[in-house]
């Protein structure tokens, strides 16, 4: 039996360096250290082309002398051997695979076929990887390249919060060790529950998106495609949408004649949920206990009834919640069971607001424009982009808040393509409620009535539903709707009367 290989110093070096790069967080600062040290003394476009063209050199060369094999070195140099060479299998096809999500993403929910699995499947066979491992890790593969195509991707921003909130969502999905998440977690995720806070129009929903699409999904070598798509993988339902009597049925379905009104059986959003996706369960804080209860059951015990039957059904997925709700208010009302924010934290993200992240770096804005004006256009149109920071910069105040967040924003680059304007949320309102509610408030001529009126149709103009105004005012939807509605009246009677001057 020949004797176990030996690294040189140098590859020990190399190999050692590559190995902590590929178990660390990419959007991590030790990572983009990782790849400079790697690539040291090549000049490529960027640290990381460097860091990889070594390291194909070298695995190229062990591959030509038949020693690519991590089992044929001693047991101190057969780790680094082993993820050398998965880290250059890996990048050899990053760009495959990003082709693939870019196909699946258009596909829908049929999975494709992946066109280079048999290269990809060859290639770890060749250095020594059996092949149940092999398809295994081909799925590894496909995930953390999804991961990283999504998170990167919808997340945009180089703030010093964004590239925290980048690293927080890696971590959600692989964990904080890598080797760990990849021997022992990488089917069990579905135990892992996630908290997503955050203002309304932070993004909240995008993270949750990036996260949900970026499950392991499991390869089946004999239809030479991954077993589902990441498309079917991530079933969202905002919460506040439906009356309380409907919340169940929306959750976990309905059996024909389960209640006045069901004549037909209807499918829950956990139903259509699979085993290898997760459900988003936004604006959570809006549930009320009873729900809260049921919702419990499911994370304990994952199996759920549909309403009018006791049948138990199974439910594998993850579930993400979000709320921009103060839930450690509601739980000291006792409005946000205790046992149930237990359940849901496994882990807690915050979302950072805009004027956070601006605060931070100013730059991020124009970053944002180009993106927003990208998406709209279909293609970078500097002239469209400078047309928006021209009407940003005319109109808005140094500092501006952006108190509707990424989603006023969005919508101020709108108005700001068709009009050259936006004056901010605030200043746009019809009737000028803040300016009204301030000078009805230095005349002393409000009474309660009036200002509450007024301060609930700021707040519906600025976030533009009933129920952001309840959750923001602590008053019911109906009241809400009830002051809004008389305050438009009201501003509708004033414009109708002519001026003293005679003019309309």
């Amino acid at each position: 039996m020949a004797a176990p290989l030996k690294l040189s110093s140098d590859d020990r070096a190399l190999f050692s360096l590559v190995t902590e790069a590929s178990l660390a967080n990419p959007f991590s600062q030790r990572r983009l250290e990782l790849d400079a040290e790697m690539g040291a003394g090549r000049r490529t476009a960027s640290p990381l082309d460097a860091a990889l063209a070594r390291v194909a050199e070298r695995v190229s060369r062990l591959e030509a002398s038949g020693h690519a094999r991590a089992a044929l070195y001693e047991p101190a140099d057969r780790e680094l051997v082993f993820f050398t060479v998965l880290f250059d299998a890996f990048h050899r096809h990053a760009a495959d695979f990003d082709r693939h999500v870019a196909e699946q993403r258009k596909a829908g929910d049929e999975p494709v076929p992946l066109a280079f699995a048999g290269e990809a499947l060859a290639l770890l066979e060749r250095r020594g990887i059996g092949a149940e491992e092999a398809r295994r890790l081909l799925a590894l593969f496909y995930q953390l390249r999804r991961a990283f195509f999504f998170i990167d991707g919808s997340l945009v921003g180089r703030s010093p919060s964004m590239r925290a909130l980048r690293e927080r969502l890696w971590r959600n999905l692989f964990s904080d060790d890598l080797r760990s998440y990849t021997r022992y977690l990488w089917n069990r995720m579905e135990d892992f529950s996630t908290l997503l806070l955050g203002e309304t129009g932070t993004g909240k929903g995008a993270a949750a998106a990036a996260l949900g699409r970026s499950g392991f999904i499991p390869f089946d070598e004999r239809k030479g495609a991954f077993v589902q798509s990441f498309m079917r993988s991530f079933v969202a339902i905002n919460l506040s949408q439906y009356p309380e009597t409907l919340i169940e049925s929306e959750l976990f379905g309905h059996r024909k004649g389960a209640f006045t009104g069901a004549i037909d059986a209807h499918e829950g959003v956990f139903a259509r949920c699979s085993a290898h996706g997760a459900i988003f369960l936004d604006e959570i804080g809006d549930v009320m206990p009873p729900v809260q209860i049921k919702l419990l059951q499911v994370l304990q015990e994952r199996t759920f009834s549909p309403v009018g039957s006791h049948e138990k059904q199974r439910f594998a997925g993850r579930v993400i919640a979000a709320t921009n709700r103060p839930l450690e208010r509601l739980r000291r009302e006792g409005r946000f069971r205790d046992d149930f924010y237990y359940r849901l934290c496994s882990d807690v993200i915050v979302v950072p607001p805009l004027r956070e992240r601006l605060a931070e770096d100013p730059a991020e804005l124009d970053m944002l424009l180009e993106h927003l004006v990208e998406r709209l256009a279909g293609e970078s149109v500097p002239e469209l982009v400078g047309r928006v920071r021209g009407a940003f910069a005319h109109d808005l105040r140094a500092g501006y808040a952006w108190p509707g967040n990424v989603r006023e924003l969005e919508q101020a680059v709108r108005r700001a393509l068709l009009d050259r304007r936006y004056a901010g949320a605030a200043r746009t309102l019809p009737g000028g409620w803040p300016e009204r509610l301030a000078r009805g408030i230095e005349a002393s001529a409000l009474d309660a009535a009036a200002l509450v009126r007024g301060y609930c149709a700021l707040l519906h103009e600025r976030f533009g539903t009933y129920e952001e105004v309840a959750r923001r005012t602590g008053l019911d939807r109906r009241t809400v709707k009830k002051h809004v509605v008389a305050a438009l009246k009201e501003t509708a009677r004033e414009q109708a009367v002519p001026s003293r001057t005679g003019r309309p």
